[in-house]
C-alpha cells in the first residue's frame, strides 16, 4: 500500500516516495515529486508540472530529471529531453543504488533498450512509476510486444503490493485481457471504492463492461464517471471513446454524434489522443450500418503531426494512423505510410502495419476481395500491433465491411455470429440482420 509519506519524512532524514523508496533529495522536493507521481498513477493531470517543481526546489535531484524525461518521451511532454537525461546521469551519482538503477532504466529505455527498465522493476517491484511504465495502459505503451509477458510483469509485482489501490487497477487491466472478467471487475470496484478517480482502474471496469456486452450499465457508469471525476482526468478523450463505443455497439448513432461533437472533436482532443480516439471512432462509425453524415476525418487529422502520421514510432500508432488516414480519404497518405512500414527496422510495421495499409488502401480504391483477403491474412497476427482487443476490433469491422462490399456475405455473416455468440452487440445484429434481406 502506498505510505504516509509525510510521518516517514519526519523520522527519517531522507525523504521516500509514496511506496517507502528512498529520494535522494530535500524534503520539498519530494512533496511535489510525490504530488507528480501520485497524479501519474492516478492519470490525473498535473503530474509533469509537480515533477517539474521538484527539481526546481532541488536541481540536484536525479529522479526529477528522469522522470520528466520520461514523460517527455511517453507523454509528449514539453521538456527538454538531452538536458533532463544528461542531468539525471550527473546526479545519479550521488543518489541510493536503487536511484541509480532507475536512472539507467529510464535513459536505456529512451534509447530503446527496455532490458534493463524490466530488470529494475524485477529488483525493485514497489518502484510504481516504472512498473506502471512497463505495461501497456491507458498511460503508457509498455515494453514488451507479447502481452504474456507484460502480464507476468505484474503477477511478479503483486506480492509487494498487496490490496494497494493502484496496484488493485493496474491487476485489473491484466485480468480483463486475460479473460477473467469477474476478478477484473471486482479489482477495479474495490481500487475505486478507495480512490473514485483512479485511472487504471476506471480503464480496467471500461474494458470489462464493453467486453461482456453489458453496454447499457456500461454507458451509464462511464458517463457519470466522466461528468463527475472525469474533468482532472489526463487522457480523459480515452474514457469518452469508450462511452461511444458502447453507444456505437447499441446503435444510437444520434449519441454516437453527440459525444464526438462535445468530447471527441477538435479543439478539443488533439495530437495522439485525436488520432487513437477520434480518428478511430470517426472509422467505426462509417461502418456502421445506416451510418450518415459522418463528421470529416481531415479536420481531425489536421490536429496531428506529420510525424505521428507518416513516421510513427511504434506498430500500434501506424496502425492508427492508417485507420486515420482512411476515413479521410487520403490515399497518397496511406501509400505514403505503407511504404515507411514496409521499410522500418521493426519487423511489425514491416509484416503487419504494412499489410493493413496496403488492405486500407484497397479498400478506398474498390478492390474489395483484395483488402477482404489482406484483412484475413493479418487475422491471426492484429494484436502484435499493440493495444488492446476493443482497439484492434476495428480491423475486424473492417474486414467485415470489406467481404459485404465485394459480396461475400456468408464469410461476414460468419464473423459477426461468432462475436454475437460472444457478447451482445445491436449494432452487429442490425449489421447481421441486413445480410439476410
Amino acid at each position: 500500500m502506498p505510505v504516509d509519506t509525510s510521518s516517514l519524512t519526519a523520522r527519517s532524514a531522507m525523504p521516500v516516495d509514496l511506496y517507502g523508496l528512498r529520494l535522494t533529495t530535500s524534503p520539498e522536493a519530494a512533496t511535489h515529486y510525490n504530488d507528480g507521481l501520485r497524479a501519474l498513477l492516478a492519470v490525473r493531470r498535473g503530474g509533469v508540472e509537480a515533477v517539474a517543481a521538484s527539481i526546481a526546489m532541488d536541481p540536484t535531484f536525479a529522479l526529477g530529471h528522469a522522470t520528466l524525461a520520461l514523460m517527455g518521451h511517453e507523454l509528449g511532454a514539453n521538456v527538454n529531453l538531452p538536458a533532463r537525461v544528461a542531468s539525471a546521469l550527473r546526479h545519479a551519482r550521488r543518489s541510493s543504488e536503487r536511484e541509480r538503477s532507475h536512472v539507467h532504466a529510464v535513459v536505456s529505455h529512451l534509447q530503446g533498450d527496455s532490458d534493463p527498465l524490466i530488470a529494475h522493476v524485477r529488483a525493485y517491484p514497489r518502484d510504481a512509476l516504472l512498473l506502471s511504465v512497463a505495461v501497456p495502459t491507458i498511460a503508457f505503451s509498455g515494453v514488451t510486444a507479447v502481452p504474456a509477458q507484460a502480464w507476468q510483469i505484474v503477477e511478479d509485482a503483486a506480492p509487494a503490493y498487496g490490496d494497494d489501490w493502484w496496484f488493485s487497477g493496474l491487476l485489473g487491466f491484466v485480468r480483463q485481457e486475460q479473460g477473467r472478467f469477474d476478478e477484473a471487475m471486482d479489482l477495479a470496484c474495490r481500487s475505486l471504492r478507495e480512490n473514485p478517480g483512479a485511472g487504471h482502474s476506471v480503464h480496467a471496469r471500461a474494458h470489462v463492461h464493453y467486453e461482456t456486452g453489458d453496454h447499457d450499465a456500461g454507458l451509464a457508469w462511464i458517463t457519470d464517471w466522466i461528468d463527475t471525476s472525469g474533468p482532472d482526468a489526463d487522457n480523459l478523450a480515452h474514457f469518452s471513446w469508450h462511452a461511444a463505443l458502447h453507444e456505437l455497439s447499441n446503435g444510437d448513432l444520434l449519441a454516437v454524434r453527440r459525444r464526438f461533437e462535445s468530447e471527441l472533436a477538435p479543439p478539443r482532443v488533439t495530437g495522439c489522443r485525436a488520432l487513437v480516439d477520434s480518428a478511430s471512432l470517426l472509422w467505426r462509425w462509417s461502418l456502421t450500418p445506416g451510418a450518415d453524415a459522418i463528421p470529416d476525418a481531415r479536420t481531425v487529422l489536421d490536429e496531428v503531426s506529420d510525424r505521428d502520421l507518416f513516421e510513427p514510432d511504434t506498430p500500434f500508432l501506424a496502425m492508427h494512423a492508417a485507420l486515420g488516414l482512411c476515413a479521410a480519404g487520403d490515399e497518397d497518405g496511406l501509400g505514403r505510410l505503407r511504404q515507411r512500414c514496409a521499410a522500418h527496422d521493426d519487423r511489425v510495421q514491416r509484416e503487419v502495419a504494412s499489410t493493413l495499409c496496403e488492405a486500407l488502401l484497397s479498400l478506398r480504391q474498390g478492390a474489395y476481395d483484395a483488402a477482404a483477403d489482406r484483412l484475413g491474412g493479418i487475422a491471426t497476427t492484429a494484436w502484435r500491433l499493440g493495444g488492446s482487443d476493443a482497439q484492434r476490433e476495428v480491423i475486424e469491422d473492417t474486414r467485415i465491411a470489406a467481404l459485404i462490399a465485394a459480396g461475400r456475405n456468408a464469410e461476414a455473416a460468419a464473423m459477426l455470429d461468432t462475436r454475437l455468440d460472444r457478447r451482445h452487440a445491436r449494432r452487429d445484429q442490425l449489421w447481421r440482420g441486413g445480410l439476410r434481406s
